[in-house]
């Protein structure tokens, strides 16, 4: 098992994918990363919807880019795209929400996409979010309700051998972190 600082080290998001399908076994084991993370008041405000199906998958990939907009390629080479749907969260969070301004569901599917990417560095899997994409369409595709809003995708799969870990480039530590003030 890696250690967490390792895990944070070497995950990165992953644009490039082998020919090679993701085995059940490990695609369960995100799933239950997903279960099993965090939410306000436990509300668990997602719908996780797993594309392994290679044409249907290929619709949804073709749906992250387009003529003019063509970062998202990348994504017909994944043989797995995981679909985060935003469900509603228990009243208590809903209530919690309005009063305080906040979108506790956008949060949460957050974490629960970082539980995702985490486990599957594990697994010696790679991925990408993506949050570029034809909504519409997807649900479409998906049979999601019009009235349920699509979070964010992830690409899954195996990257090439010769992936390369890039240098991570951060902001210094003092610019995104004070001790007892701003």
């Amino acid at each position: 098992m890696m250690s967490f600082e390792k895990l944070i080290q070497e995950r990165q998001s992953v644009r490039r994918y082998q020919n090679k399908p993701v085995e059940r076994e490990k695609i369960e084991k995100l799933i239950k990363a997903v279960h099993l993370a965090p939410s306000a008041c436990n509300s668990q405000p997602w719908k996780l919807v797993i594309v392994d199906d290679p044409e249907i998958k290929n619709e949804v990939a073709k749906a992250t880019f387009n003529k003019a907009i063509s970062f998202n390629r990348f994504a017909t080479e994944a043989p797995v795209i995981a679909i985060l749907v935003i469900e509603k969260a228990k009243p208590i969070a809903q209530i919690g929400g309005f009063i305080k301004n906040q979108e506790y569901p956008q949060y949460d599917i957050g974490i629960a996409a970082a539980h995702f990417c985490f486990q599957a560095e594990e697994l010696g899997l790679g991925t990408c979010m993506i949050g570029w994409f034809d909504e519409k369409k997807i649900q479409q595709l998906l049979n999601i309700p019009k009235k349920r809003k699509i979070g964010l995708l992830i690409t899954l799969g195996y990257p090439p051998e010769d992936y390369k870990l890039r240098k991570k480039i951060r902001k210094p530590l003092d610019e995104i972190c004070g001790f007892n003030s701003y």
